[in-house]
């Protein structure tokens, strides 16, 4: 039971985390954009890109959270998370700003549990069979 239950709330915690964030690029004046020069180097910085982003993005998170088509959905997750890790992986080596950033008020430690969220969409996926409370398996159960 607390196998089943830990994935219930590691698929809940990333698919709502997903969809908040997707929301506040929706509806947040600018976030989108600002997040997107200000850590990946302008990458996908433009309006048209951030609106489309988002709403794959909250579609994604709402099928992860309620656990449906995770063959898909669980993978989507996995590359937003991971992929948005990854350019900010100096928080994670250094969260004070003590070696890797010129200014260590650049640091972030609210970065650093990117790394358990990305961890959690990889470990989401290893153990998709596992994950009994998911709607898909609930609707396979009753075939």
């Amino acid at each position: 039971m607390l196998a089943r239950t830990s994935l219930l709330i590691m698929r809940v915690g990333t698919g709502m985390l997903l969809v908040l964030w997707g929301s506040l690029r929706l509806f947040g004046d600018g976030v989108g954009t600002n997040l997107a020069e200000k850590y990946y180097g302008g990458v996908g910085a433009a309006n048209s890109f951030q609106l489309a982003f988002a709403s794959v993005e909250v579609v994604i998170g709402a099928l992860v959270a309620i656990g449906l088509f995770r063959r898909f959905s669980l993978i989507g997750s996995a590359v937003i998370l991971v992929g948005g890790a990854l350019p900010i992986w100096r928080h994670f080596l250094d969260p004070f700003g003590r070696y890797l950033f010129a200014n260590p008020e650049d640091a972030n430690l609210l970065f650093f549990p990117s790394v358990t969220v990305a961890g959690a969409a990889l470990a989401l996926i290893a153990f998709r069979e596992h994950d009994t409370l998911a709607l898909d398996s609930l609707f396979k159960r009753k075939d």
